[in-house]
C-alpha cells in the first residue's frame, strides 16, 4: 500500500515521520527550525530516503497560511513573527523535490483530522479541536469536512467578556490585547502571574480564572458551531484539573439553553483531552496525507 509522510511544522522544530498509522511509524525525526533553506533542505532529504515507497505527504504548519488553491500565493506563510519565514512557500520545495502530492493545513486543523480518524472524535461528523499553549488556535470539522472560509478560522482571537475589576491584566495579544489568546494562552498566564504555568500548583486560584476564560471561549464556539464534541489540547491543558472546572463553568454559562444530549450531565464525554496526546499534530498530518492520497 506504500508509505505516507507527515510533517508537523512548528516555530521551533519540524517533526517528520513516515508510516501508515499510529502503530506503524517507520521513522520519526526532529529538525530544528532555522532558516527556510536549511530546514526545508533537511526535510526533503529525510523523505528522499524512502524513494518510490512514498505516496503522499501531509503538512500541519504554524500560520497564518494561504490555503486557497486559487490564490497566487497558495501554500505560503503570508506573515509571521518567525524571522525569515514570512512569504515562504511550504508546498513547492516538497512537490518539486519529491514529486508526490503534498497536502497543507494549519497545525490545529491537522490535529483535528488526526483526532477524527484515530482519536477522541472518531465516528463524529462535527467537532472542534482547540489547542491552548503558546497561542490558542482551533480547527473545526463540520459534516466531515474541515471548515475553511476566506482564511482558516482564528478561534484564539475571539473576544470574550473581561472583568477588569477581577482581572486588571491587559492581555498579551499584540493585535487585540485581551482576546481569548491574549488572556488565556501560556504566555498570558506567565505574564499575569510572574511564573510559567507549569510551575503553578494545580489548586492555585490562577486556574479558576483560566477556566473562566476558556469556558467563555467554548460557550461562543458552542453557540456558533454546536459541535458534537470539543477536544482541548496544548501545553496549558496538561493541568488536568482544568477540565472539571471548565465543564462546570460551561454548564453554568449555557444554563440549559442548547438541547444537545451530549451537553447533559457533567460534560465528561463532551469536553475532553486529545486521545492522541502530544502526537495529535504529527498523526494528524499523517491522516491528512492518507485521506487525501487514498484512491
Amino acid at each position: 500500500m506504500g508509505l505516507y509522510g507527515a510533517i508537523e511544522a512548528g516555530g521551533t522544530k519540524f517533526l517528520c515521520a513516515v508510516g501508515t498509522g499510529p502503530e506503524d511509524l517507520r521513522a520519526v525525526t526532529r529538525i530544528p527550525t532555522t532558516t527556510p533553506e536549511e530546514t526545508m533542505g533537511r526535510v526533503v532529504a529525510f523523505f528522499q530516503a524512502f524513494g518510490h515507497e512514498l505516496r503522499a505527504i501531509g503538512v500541519g504548519a504554524f500560520g497564518p497560511l494561504d490555503l486557497n488553491p486559487r490564490s497566487p500565493t497558495f501554500g505560503t506563510i503570508p506573515a509571521t513573527p518567525k524571522p525569515g519565514w514570512s512569504g515562504v512557500n511550504l508546498l513547492k520545495p516538497l512537490q518539486e523535490a519529491l514529486r508526490v502530492p503534498v497536502y497543507l493545513e494549519t497545525d490545529v486543523n491537522a490535529a483535528a483530522v488526526g483526532e477524527g480518524r484515530w482519536g477522541a472524535a472518531r465516528g463524529l461528523k462535527t467537532f472542534v479541536y482547540l489547542t491552548v499553549g503558546t497561542g490558542i488556535g482551533g480547527g473545526a470539522v463540520v459534516e466531515g469536512q474541515l471548515l475553511h472560509g476566506a482564511l482558516h478560522p482564528e478561534m484564539g482571537h475571539i473576544r470574550i467578556p473581561h472583568d477588569w475589576g477581577r482581572d486588571p491584566f491587559p492581555g498579551v495579544c499584540p493585535f487585540h490585547g485581551d482576546c481569548l489568546e491574549g488572556l488565556a494562552s501560556g504566555p498570558a498566564l506567565e505574564a499575569r502571574w510572574g511564573r510559567p504555568p507549569e510551575s503553578l500548583p494545580w489548586d492555585d486560584p490562577a486556574w479558576d480564572l483560566e477556566a473562566e476564560y476558556l469556558a467563555l471561549g467554548l460557550h461562543n464556539i458552542l453557540c456558533v458551531l454546536a459541535p458534537e464534541r470539543i477536544i482541548l489540547g496544548g501545553g496549558v491543558m496538561e493541568n488536568r484539573s482544568l477540565f472539571p472546572r471548565i465543564r462546570q463553568r460551561v454548564r453554568e454559562l449555557l444554563n440549559r439553553y442548547l438541547p444537545i444530549p451530549a451537553l447533559q450531565g457533567d460534560l465528561g464525554d463532551y469536553i475532553v483531552p486529545p486521545a492522541l496526546g502530544e502526537r495529535a499534530g504529527l498523526l494528524g498530518a499523517l491522516a491528512l496525507a492518507m485521506s487525501e492520497g487514498e484512491p
